[in-house]
């Protein structure tokens, strides 16, 4: 509802829209360049993950490599990815937030349901 009981600016409505996905798009496209790094076992593994999450790099320091006990450096593996993919998470929050608490935080585009 419109204060003053006016009908809502469909032009202004539909800019606004259009503003937003917009907005979307380039918080998208700046995610899927963005690299974030986790790491695990002090640094002896470490992920980059784009801000979308996809794996781009891994790196295994030497000492990290024991051919008796592969288990411990798969665990680090996951460790580190897992990080990331935190990480990749939180730039997500960071860069998307704004854009979908607009939608969903009760500030939305009037006269829509959320």
């Amino acid at each position: 509802m419109i204060p003053g009981g006016g009908q809502p600016d469909m032009m202004q409505l539909l800019q606004q829209a259009q503003k937003m996905q917009q907005d979307l798009a380039a918080a998208q496209e700046e995610l899927a360049v963005a690299e974030v790094e986790g790491q695990a076992g002090g640094g002896l593994v470490r992920a980059t993950v784009t801000g979308s999450g996809e794996l781009r790099a891994l790196v295994i320091d030497p000492k990290a490599v024991d051919p008796e006990d592969t288990e411990t450096l798969a665990d680090l593996v996951v460790a580190a990815v897992q990080a990331a993919n935190e990480n990749a998470q939180a730039l997500q929050q960071q860069k998307l937030g704004p854009l979908t608490q607009s939608l969903g935080g009760g500030s939305g585009i009037p006269g829509l349901p959320f």
